[in-house]
């Protein structure tokens, strides 16, 4: 993650590859597959999404409640990217993917019980899930609009663009969950989790910190 972390600018402002740049503005008409592809691609690639969902799920050990955090949280992304496009609401990329970093920051936050201590209160995850789940999506929709996408074939593609999200995040999932399962069944789970959720943190502040100085910068 960190190394992730240390790339160019455009990576780290929810960018889609340069070929796929190529191919979705020059591309015209319904094209699903394509589209489908594309989407699990940002996703399985969409290390600050990974991030944040591996936070969602860190102290979650019932397959019901993995799936409603996860379903919170894609409709949050969904909602967002869909009519973020549709009608043509953008952010500004590097305002919209510090607030990423942000989700990151409090995600770790909230595993280490620092609501509670700090302030005597906690906050509903929930909630919170799928207000951040709604900042992913503006994210990617920022960047999609920026594209220009062709309006023939528009809302069939978009779908399958948000298809391909969510197999994407199913993807990642798993594989966290594989991880996931092994490491918890090994006494080092509880003495590493403090740590972990530390570098969790650290990692949403430099998300944040790289996204504000692009903001001023740029």
């Amino acid at each position: 993650m960190l190394a992730l972390i240390g790339v160019s600018g455009d990576a780290l402002a929810h960018a889609v590859a340069q070929g796929d740049k190529g191919y979705i503005q020059e591309i015209s008409g319904v094209n699903l597959v394509s589209f489908i592809y594309l989407g699990a691609k940002h996703m399985v690639t969409g290390y600050d999404h990974i991030l944040f969902l591996f936070g969602v799920i860190f102290f979650l050990y019932k397959m019901q409640h993995i799936a409603l955090y996860v379903s919170l949280f894609a409709l949050g992304h969904s909602t967002t990217m869909l009519l973020g496009v549709y009608f043509n609401i953008g952010i500004n990329s590097y305002l919209i993917d510090a607030i990423i970093g942000l989700s990151v920051v409090y995600k770790a936050l909230d595993n280490l019980g620092a609501f509670q201590r700090w302030f005597g209160v906690q906050p509903d995850t929930r909630a919170a899930t799928l207000l951040f789940g709604f900042c992913h999506g503006f994210g990617l929709s920022t960047k999609i609009i920026e594209y220009d996408l062709s309006p023939d074939g528009l809302v069939p593609n978009l779908l399958a663009f948000n298809l391909g999200v969510e197999i994407g995040q199913l993807l990642a999932l798993s594989a966290i969950l594989i991880v996931m399962g092994y490491w918890r069944r090994s006494p080092s789970f509880m003495r590493h989790a403090y740590t972990t959720n530390v570098a969790m943190m650290c990692a949403g502040f430099m998300l944040i910190g790289l996204q504000l100085t692009g903001y001023f910068v740029a």
